[in-house]
């Protein structure tokens, strides 16, 4: 067994790591890692810090590899923001984090798993750190391409690239690692397009399934100006409700937790100012959370539905492709007879379109409706 375990179809990425494990003057104190979303950048970024404190290099069943992996070791912190942005004040922790001497390891490391969200001051901020250096505190940044981390930061780290593991890869770690059916895991692995964490998710929860069979089923539905409103509505929908699940009982017990710590009664009517400034703060911090989960769920869905029209042009044009969809081929041949390849394009970069309005603050709404109404059908 190795910490190299799960970090699947990184052949290349994974020899720079171990060679950089395995010899000091290999290393450096800042690491970009890069790749498409599910290709495993943080799991890739926490085997690299758990090789990096192993006594044997990576061994992968020791104490240091264990709880490295796990992210409870005492010099690994790992930030994953789950709001819009990583703010100045938390860049400013970390900096003063990485002064620190290792606590019991080699190295201290901070793994930042969405450093294409730290704000223009936040980098700012880190880009102190990382143009001098504390020795043995190691920095890994994770983001979807380099073009995401302002250039002074992307400058000062060692960049690795990783790649889309294969479906077959994702499918075999769904079955060695979570004990999901063969047949399952492949078909897990095929919609989500090779994410790891979406195929868990696909192949471990009916509701995920259900919910991408009927964003993929509204490229059949869209005939009019009124399909497209109601059909942007019923990704809302989705994406709200998704939320609500994810965060109603969370964020009562956060809610709760916190007035037990401050010593507040939950009961009584009115607060003292210190204790209501506080809860403030904590329902501020849980709106940006839901918020950013809703964007999450609606991008997943226009990933969805992208991929029905790239399926019907596969099918149009006869390039011999597999399909992301082989499982609603139905579907897909349903599109791709009523679209000539041109309108199958248009329709892509409609979907684009919306997903990057919606990633620069549009109103989700209006982009789903903008876009709804460039994907109608011809009757």
């Amino acid at each position: 067994m190795s910490v190299w375990r799960d970090v699947i179809g990184q052949e290349a990425a994974v020899a720079t790591l171990e060679h950089a494990a395995g010899h000091p003057a290999a290393m450096t104190h800042a690491w970009l890692f890069t790749g498409p979303p599910g290709s495993g950048r943080s799991v890739a970024a926490r085997a690299f810090a758990a090789a990096l404190l192993c006594p044997t290099g990576g061994c992968g069943t020791c104490r240091e590899c264990r709880t490295a992996l796990e992210a409870t070791h005492a010099d690994v912190d790992v930030v994953a923001t789950e709001g819009l942005s990583i703010k100045v004040e938390l860049a400013r922790d970390l900096v003063q984090l990485a002064a620190r001497r290792p606590s019991v390891g080699r190295y201290r490391v901070i793994v930042v798993e969405d450093a294409d969200r730290l704000t223009e001051r936040a980098a700012d901020a880190l880009l102190k750190a990382l143009e001098e250096p504390t020795p043995r505190t190691v920095w890994m940044l994770c983001a979807p391409s380099v073009e995401d981390v302002i250039i002074t930061i992307r400058s000062r780290s060692r960049h690795v690239r990783l790649r889309t593991p294969s479906v077959a890869a994702v499918a075999d770690l769904l079955v060695r690692r979570d004990g999901v059916d063969p047949a399952m895991a492949l078909y897990a692995a095929r919609a989500a397009q090779q994410h790891v964490g979406l195929a868990r998710r696909l192949a471990r929860d009916e509701h995920a399934r259900i919910r991408r069979h009927d964003v993929i089923t509204m490229a059949t539905k869209i005939t009019g100006v009124g399909e497209a409103i109601g059909a942007a509505q019923d990704i809302m929908t989705i994406a709200a409700e998704e939320s609500a699940a994810a965060s109603t009982e969370r964020d009562a017990a956060e809610r709760t937790r916190l007035m037990e710590v401050l010593g507040a009664d939950p009961s009584a009517r009115t607060q003292p100012p210190h204790i209501r400034s506080q809860v403030a703060s904590l329902e501020k911090e849980q709106k940006a959370r839901a918020t950013r989960f809703t964007r999450d769920v609606v991008d997943r869905a226009l990933v969805d539905l992208l991929s029905v029209y790239r399926d019907a042009l596969v099918v149009r044009t006869q390039a011999g492709t597999a399909l992301v969809n082989e499982d609603s081929r139905q579907v897909v041949q349903r599109v791709a007879d009523l679209l000539e390849s041109e309108a199958l394009l248009r329709a892509m970069d409609a979907i684009g379109t919306a997903r990057e309005r919606i990633d620069a603050n549009v109103n989700p709404l209006l982009a789903l409706e903008a876009m709804a109404l460039d994907l109608r059908l011809p009757r």
